[in-house]
């Protein structure tokens, strides 16, 4: 087998795609079978976009966590078993200037190309900086709009959606502001469309002084969960015990974890993954010998499948080296639709083997 091909199908298999050819199939079948499992019909097309900041720093945060879990632990944010963030940019515009006369702007998002995933929170990621900061206190609130209809000649139908307060007078009101709009993408999911959010910047203590605000870098971002089971464990802090290599060297084929690192610009899978660059899968392989040692990590029904296969090797062949501990590894990718996501899977790494 050719080393893509076997990279291709190694990284299905940890995956838990369901390859169901080990030879003959090409390169393009696996793919496309690992796609599935990304929940891709097609393989995204080579793109210029710019990964938002905010995605590469979320990114990092589930990376480096303590604990080992497929779920988004965002603080303040009911995600549940979020295990999917996907970013969606503004397609009318990236930017608006609004000031107590023209206190709205309109942003346009398009959610076509929906998955098959459960919705568990949204939120509308904004920047806002005054053009004129006042030494005074004035108070504005920055609230959110869905458009819910909207016909030429009238009024659209607006539904509030959440409110913040910001302080014109205040250096920390420049900066990011995230407000829920999560009923606005619900119905979005369910129409299979895309639609509109007003953003409002409106005065509460009027006054002479008159405040500009520039609205930019609109983002929604949605949590999904695509319905695989999650995990979340503490990591072991404890370090590792290295066997004595001296003792074990006779033992060298026993089972046994091996490095195993997939290298994403090796598959060409580096123009629409953008991290991690690759990451070290490992593999278990080695022989499940009578009698078993401690450190084969067996289980007591791979202890006695072992003994009656000593005793008559026809009735039942020997226990089988496995992964016995995996864990999760996030994954920052453009979808077929260039949207910008970020996936936590499952059982990804191996972390130790034994007999089962």
């Amino acid at each position: 087998m050719k080393p893509v091909l076997l990279v291709i199908r190694t990284l299905a298999l940890l995956a838990g795609a369901a390859v169901t050819q080990v030879s003959g199939a090409t390169p393009e079948e696996i793919e496309a079978q690992l796609l599935s499992f990304l929940g891709m019909k097609r393989r995204p097309k080579s793109s210029n976009i710019v990964i938002p900041e905010h995605m590469i720093k979320m990114y990092e945060q589930q990376s480096g966590l303590e604990f080992e879990t497929t779920n988004f632990a965002s603080v303040g944010k009911h995600t549940g078993s979020a295990n999917t963030l996907r970013s969606i940019n503004s397609i009318n515009k990236d930017s608006d200037s609004v000031d107590d006369k023209k206190s709205r702007t309109y942003f346009k998002f398009d959610t076509r190309h929906w998955p098959n995933e459960e919705l568990k929170a949204a939120e509308l990621r904004v920047h806002i900086t005054p053009d004129n900061q006042t030494k005074r206190k004035k108070l504005y609130t920055l609230s959110v709009l869905e458009v819910i209809s909207a016909v030429k000649g009238r009024q659209p139908v607006l539904r509030a959606l959440d409110t913040k307060t910001v302080n014109a007078g205040d250096s920390v009101s420049s900066g990011w502001y995230s407000l829920d709009v999560l009923p606005a993408v619900e119905r979005w999911s369910s129409d299979g469309k895309g639609g509109g959010l007003v953003v409002e910047l409106r005065a509460v203590n009027q006054g002479k002084e008159a405040i500009r605000w520039t609205v930019s870098h609109p983002t929604v971002l949605v949590y999904t969960d695509d319905g695989r089971d999650g995990n979340r464990m503490k990591r072991d802090t404890k370090p590792r015990r290295k066997h004595n290599r001296r003792k074990f060297r006779r033992r060298k084929t026993n089972c046994r974890r091996h490095d195993l690192y997939v290298d994403f610009m090796d598959v060409g899978w580096n123009d629409w993954i953008v991290a991690p660059p690759g990451y070290h899968a490992y593999f278990c392989h080695g022989e499940c010998p009578f009698p078993m040692a401690d450190h084969l990590n067996s289980t007591n029904h791979a202890i006695v499948q072992t003994l009656v296969n000593s005793v008559n090797p026809s009735a039942v062949p020997r226990a089988c080296c496995v992964p016995t501990d995996l864990s999760p590894i996030s994954m920052l990718y453009l979808d077929e639709a260039d949207k910008v996501v970020l996936k936590n899977y499952k059982d990804m790494v191996v972390e130790g083997c034994g007999c089962r």
